[in-house]
């Protein structure tokens, strides 16, 4: 499973409309139980009907809204949100309870990542070695430089290929979820100027686990990956 790109499944104006509905949502600007119309929604945002219709079934897929005949659109609790949506994340994260998502994010990770960077050590193929290799390659000439937008997409490909190899599917599923992080992270300011050298020599420490079969030494350096990131995220909150 590869990275989704922002707005791959929507045209232009679709995508706008979805987000600042979405975005609206969770920022509660629109709280849970208020009832809305497709004719509001068209005239608070400026759109076609067939506009704010496909937004209304998007988020309603997502259980943010739910369409009832003689009730309306109905903003949902947020305990029946598809939190793991990257598009929900990055709403949560650019208008919403940063705090909370970021805090439950790292939990997410800490629980997943080590336990896929074990995983990896004793089933990565030589191409996934060397794909990690790589990753952690052009890392190391970013982070040297300061170019945070590289860095960030080396960063992702590094998450992305560890979960693949992993070999477990349901690790796998979550590639879009830990490359929102990545990206947030960036995005809302919360990576030094040039990337700490510690987390880039993390990454080599279980890269060169992973083709090793270092399970114990995949799991601790993949741990230390994610204690950095969180405390790097509590300090730039």
């Amino acid at each position: 499973m590869t990275s989704t790109p922002r707005h791959a499944t929507l045209g232009g104006r679709h995508a706008d409309v979805l987000d600042a509905l979405g975005g609206d949502i969770a920022a509660a600007r629109l709280a849970a139980g208020e009832v809305l119309t497709v004719e509001g929604i068209c005239a608070r945002y400026a759109v076609s009907r067939s506009v704010a219709r496909e937004a209304v079934r998007v988020l309603e897929a997502m259980g943010m809204l739910a369409a009832r005949r003689r009730v309306g659109i109905t903003v949902q609790p947020r305990t029946g949100w598809s939190v793991f949506d990257p598009r929900l994340i990055r709403w949560r994260l650019d208008h919403g309870d940063r705090a909370e998502q970021l805090l439950s994010l790292s939990e997410l990770r800490r629980g997943v990542e080590p336990a896929a960077a074990a995983l990896a050590a004793a089933r990565a193929d030589a191409e996934q070695c060397r794909a990690l290799a790589g990753a952690v390659s052009d890392m190391q000439v970013h982070a040297r430089t300061g170019d945070l937008e590289p860095y960030l997409r080396a960063d992702q490909t590094f998450h992305r290929v560890l979960l693949e190899a992993s070999g477990n599917e349901m690790f796998a599923a979550l590639v879009d979820v830990v490359a929102e992080v990545l990206s947030g992270r960036t995005q809302h300011g919360m990576m030094p100027a040039r990337p700490n050298p510690e987390a880039v020599a993390l990454h080599d420490d279980v890269a060169r686990a992973v083709r090793l079969g270092d399970v114990a030494l995949a799991q601790v350096a993949m741990t230390s990956i994610i204690d950095e990131a969180a405390d790097a995220l509590a300090a730039g909150r």
